[in-house]
């Protein structure tokens, strides 16, 4: 309520300041983005890295005033006005064609609450899954937020059903997809290092025979709640149907496709996420 009796630049600036007070004062997480942004960006300098970092925790900062205002300010006749369509504009052409079914997929960059949001706002109701908050309350209210258009949030727990009967049903889903998936995952490279993977998208692509559509939703800088909504890539059937290692395939390029749209800004990315945890057989820690 107190967030909501100012206007949303002046949430944003303090967001900032919340932002660098973590930056400076959150000691282990900042060791941990700084580590993974060697590791990717290896010709930069640590003061380049750094300010990154900085600006990677304000972003996070600024997801929960993103949250707090999109329901109040982003409906079906004024979108345009906080949302340019991009290259998104191929997936909607794709969304209002006669298709059977897709699977939407973005990272943990810019403000991805937004791209399931604004889909149902404008009509396109997708099932997202998601892993549900360790803070009931918090957790509770965000899926009030998700949910507030006719977005569907499933917890990643139990999911396949849920997951399954709507692509059979030829409906969307939509998940983040670069998240650590253990020792069982598919290891794919990400920013030159092998990443754990989940293997279900790729084999829900294969079974159902549906498109994978990568895409982001950027901050665009210096515009108060202005975000720039765009597709990196749409991975179709029939670019996997004669590859030797379909999973593989798929698996990898939209991998790659996160990494090419989180390279275009790299300060909008979780660099406190830990995506290289589990490492493949035989390789240290």
């Amino acid at each position: 309520m107190t967030l909501h009796c100012w206007p949303i630049s002046v949430n944003y600036y303090l967001a900032n300041i919340v932002g660098d007070v973590l930056y400076f004062v959150d000691k282990r997480h900042r060791k941990l983005a700084m580590t993974n942004l060697r590791h990717s960006f290896p010709d930069k300098s640590d003061r380049e890295l750094e300010a990154i970092t900085r600006e990677s925790m304000r972003q996070l900062i600024c997801l929960g005033i993103d949250v707090l205002w999109s329901t109040r300010l982003v409906h079906v006749d004024n979108f345009e006005k906080y949302v340019e369509l991009g290259e998104f504009r191929e997936t909607v052409r794709l969304m209002l064609s006669d298709h059977k079914g897709m699977i939407l997929i973005t990272g943990h960059y810019g403000n991805w609450e937004l791209l399931g949001y604004l889909l149902a706002t404008i009509g396109f109701p997708t099932i997202s899954v998601a892993r549900p908050l360790d803070n009931q309350y918090i957790n509770h209210w965000l899926m009030s937020v998700r949910e507030n258009r006719g977005q569907k949030i499933i917890a990643k727990k139990g999911a396949t059903d849920v997951v399954t009967a709507t692509l059979a049903a030829q409906g969307m889903v939509g998940f983040t997809a670069d998240q650590d998936a253990g020792i069982k995952g598919l290891f794919v490279d990400f920013f030159g290092r092998k990443a754990s993977t989940y293997k279900s998208i790729g084999l829900l692509a294969m079974q159902y025979e549906v498109p994978v559509v990568i895409g982001y939703a950027r901050r665009v800088t210096g515009q108060a709640f202005r975000f720039r909504v765009g597709t990196q890539d749409v991975i179709y059937p029939k670019d996997w149907q004669d590859h030797p290692e379909p999973l593989m395939y798929i698996t990898q390029r939209y991998t790659k496709a996160i990494e090419q749209f989180v390279r275009d800004d790299p300060g909008q990315y979780l660099w406190i996420h830990r995506r290289w945890k589990s490492r493949p057989k035989g390789e240290l820690p």
